[in-house]
């Protein structure tokens, strides 16, 4: 009789650390094999779109974080003006692994993903790409449009140009400045769908300057956006 007991209240523990098991994986969820990261466009990617090693030349597979040793003799001094070579040079000695033809593919890349984003009201797809007080900005400009009821479509037609132009290694932190030529078309509606602003058959020239910041000693390939401004 003593010995039923015993299994009847074993039986009965099992049953409830099952509940509680069970409660706690409907609380915390579960990975189900159809989540997807979001791309991080700075990661390179082999020719079929896959993320993956970067080819130098000939069948040479240059891995992430496993460049060749830079030239650390006649760095130039970090601490004052730098031109944009002497910037990239000292980029690349804090962080070997960097290519500034990757890092423009994906600058480019980000740009496109940002500006639908923005128009979207996308912010979990913003959030990984900018820097803290970029993003408040953005999230704030978007909870005013949808507030006032309105929607923004914005459409990149043509990239004219995508430069480089400007590097510099402050601390651990890499700055990257990226200037974008491109020719959109932003068209703003109210809710009831009529067009408030903008003209979607006419493209205008745009010119943005975008810089990228990146802590050189951090794991994340990623760069976020922490400026942005106008060209002239």
């Amino acid at each position: 009789m003593g010995g039923g007991s015993v299994w009847l209240e074993i039986l009965i523990f099992a049953m409830v650390a099952a509940f509680f098991i069970y409660r706690l994986r409907n609380v915390l969820g579960r990975k189900h094999g159809e989540e997807r990261e979001r791309p991080n466009p700075f990661t390179p990617r082999d020719n079929n779109g896959a993320t993956g090693p970067t080819v130098e030349g000939d069948n040479v597979i240059q891995l992430p974080g496993r460049g060749p040793a830079p030239d650390l003799s006649d760095l130039p001094d970090p601490s004052g003006p730098v031109s944009l070579e002497d910037g990239l040079r000292l980029i690349r000695a804090a962080d070997p692994s960097f290519n500034e033809r990757t890092f423009l593919q994906g600058a480019k890349a980000a740009f496109e993903m940002i500006v639908k984003a923005y128009a979207d009201g996308d912010t979990p797809t913003l959030r990984p790409l900018l820097a803290d007080d970029v993003y408040d900005r953005f999230a704030a400009a978007i909870r005013d449009r949808q507030a006032a009821g309105e929607t923004l479509d914005s459409r990149i037609h043509s990239f004219e140009a995508v430069d480089l132009s400007a590097a510099q290694l402050d601390g651990r932190t890499a700055r990257c400045t990226v200037t974008f030529t491109t020719r959109q078309t932003h068209v703003t509606r109210d809710a009831d769908g009529n067009i408030v602003d903008g003209d979607e058959a006419r493209p205008e020239e745009v010119v943005d300057i975008w810089t990228f910041s990146r802590n050189t000693r951090a794991s994340d390939p990623n760069w976020h956006l922490s400026e942005t401004r106008s060209g002239g």
